[in-house]
């Protein structure tokens, strides 16, 4: 062809594409666009790992933004997923998340992760890596090195990140910041919160027989990279919340829940120290039961976060096991502490204090009469949409395009400060003879994730994978 030719070519192109695109019908391949990117014009093609459950709940959110089209599902349990088989008929069905994303990837955009905590990082990371948005379910990781990973790998990938903890979206959670910013109680000098989780048995130890897996649970897919033991009814489908080889107990379960509004309200980072105390379980009189594999049954942790640019230290205080803090004195007797009996969170600053409920409900200034006296600008957008929608807008967007209110940037160290206290907790059992060691106060270094005066405690910051189980780093 002359080069007469190819311009001619070229331009009758240029003028076919044109044409296409002022009538609606020039479709750009997703893989045009390139790593994490979608045509502006397209609905996100979702696939799912884990599709029962929670998991289940997260889809039907995304589906009626009425922008969604689910692809795949994966899970591990065919009687957890039926209900979403029977939903999405279109979708191809997978039990092994890897196997769906080779398969699957070039026909997805994004990946929803809704499993038990111990396969969270490696099933987001995996997504993460082939390019894919991800939308993962709180905690966000089971331990502190993989939400370091993932938190770096949001901005390698250049990927939409979104952690399922919904009242990030809330509008409480703005009100707390804009009175926070606006200086209405001065600087925080600490933060108490607490929660009535467990709901569940937990503090037991391991059952002490096996069952026979059931015929539709895989369950070696089900332990994923966790240490290999045999099945026990116990575990599934909500148990295993208990114990430390899955789950992360109360404070993994609902701490990104409570300790979020303050997180985010006062801007904190990493901390700097860690010490706890814990409820006992008792076997006979005077005899402690000794269950290091399980999450205690009630428990608080207390943690310090230096204060930025000459403001005062904070300190953070949880409780879980239905234990709370004092009443602060602002609060009326028959007053509501927290938004419910669930639990709820209580700042204390220079001048005065914010109290909320879970997901930053209910957001009050104490005494409660002050929150209709003052009034502060609104500066901060809210998102009437919620925190699914507001996360599928941004996917179809692309990155870099809009703000979600969890994305892992934030996400990330929300959960280390979470799985901090998760390795204070852990720390306590550590037995050298018949002395616990790691009854201590605990000091970190968050730049090298290390503590510094108790080297046992650091098994807990990375754990070993089982053979067979890798995090793509």
């Amino acid at each position: 062809m002359t080069d007469k030719l190819k311009n001619q070519h070229s331009r009758r192109e240029f003028l076919r594409d044109a044409s296409l695109a002022a009538t609606g019908f020039f479709i750009v391949p997703r893989h045009v666009l390139g790593r994490g990117f979608i045509a502006p014009s397209d609905r996100l093609a979702i696939a799912a790992v884990g599709a029962g459950g929670k998991g289940g709940d997260d889809l039907k959110n995304f589906f009626g933004s009425g922008k969604v089209d689910i692809v795949a599902l994966c899970d591990v349990d065919d009687r957890q997923a039926a209900n979403s088989v029977k939903k999405y008929t279109k979708a191809k069905y997978y039990k092994d998340f890897r196997e769906m994303l080779e398969k699957e990837h070039k026909s997805i955009d994004a990946v929803s992760v809704s499993t038990p905590d111990n396969t969270h990082a490696i099933a987001a990371l995996t997504a993460m890596s082939l390019g894919k948005h991800v939308y993962v379910q709180k905690p966000l990781t089971h331990d502190i090195y993989e939400a370091r990973m993932l938190t770096e790998a949001a901005k390698r990938y250049k990927v939409v990140t979104q952690m399922g903890n919904q009242g990030s979206s809330s509008d409480g959670v703005r009100q707390m910041q804009e009175w926070y910013n606006a200086g209405i109680i001065g600087d925080a000098v600490s933060i108490h919160v607490w929660t009535n989780r467990p709901v569940w048995p937990q503090g037991f130890g391991r059952p002490k027989s096996t069952d026979a897996s059931p015929t539709e649970l895989n369950w070696d897919l089900w332990l994923g990279p966790a240490t290999f033991e045999q099945y026990h009814k116990e575990y599934v489908p909500f148990n295993w919340r208990g114990f430390w080889a899955f789950g992360t107990g109360a404070l993994g379960d609902m701490g990104c829940h409570l300790i979020d509004p303050a997180f985010k309200t006062v801007g904190l980072g990493y901390p700097s120290e860690v010490e706890c105390s814990v409820v006992d379980v008792y076997e006979q009189m005077w005899t402690p039961a000794y269950y290091p594999e399980s999450c205690p049954p009630a428990s608080s942790v207390k943690m310090k976060f230096p204060g930025k640019n000459g403001k005062p230290d904070v300190d953070l205080h949880w409780m879980d096991g239905n234990l709370r803090p004092d009443r602060p004195a602002e609060l009326g007797p028959d007053e509501m502490m927290g938004g419910d009996d669930g639990g709820g969170a209580i700042i204390t600053g220079t001048k005065g204090k914010i109290m909320c409920g879970t997901y930053g409900s209910k957001a009050t200034l104490l005494p409660t009469s002050r929150t209709k006296e003052v009034n502060v600008p609104q500066t901060l957008a809210r998102v009437p949409e919620g925190h699914y929608v507001q996360w599928v807008n941004a996917c179809i967007a692309g990155y870099g395009k809009n703000k979600v209110s969890s994305p892992f940037e934030y996400a990330g160290p929300l959960t280390e400060t979470i799985l901090m206290g998760n390795l204070a907790l852990r720390s306590w059992n550590i037995k050298e003879g018949k002395e616990f060691t790691g009854r201590k106060k605990l000091l970190w270094d968050a730049q090298n994730m290390k503590i510094t005066n108790f080297d046992p405690a650091n098994q807990f910051v990375k754990r070993e994978y089982r053979e067979g189980w890798k995090l793509p780093v």
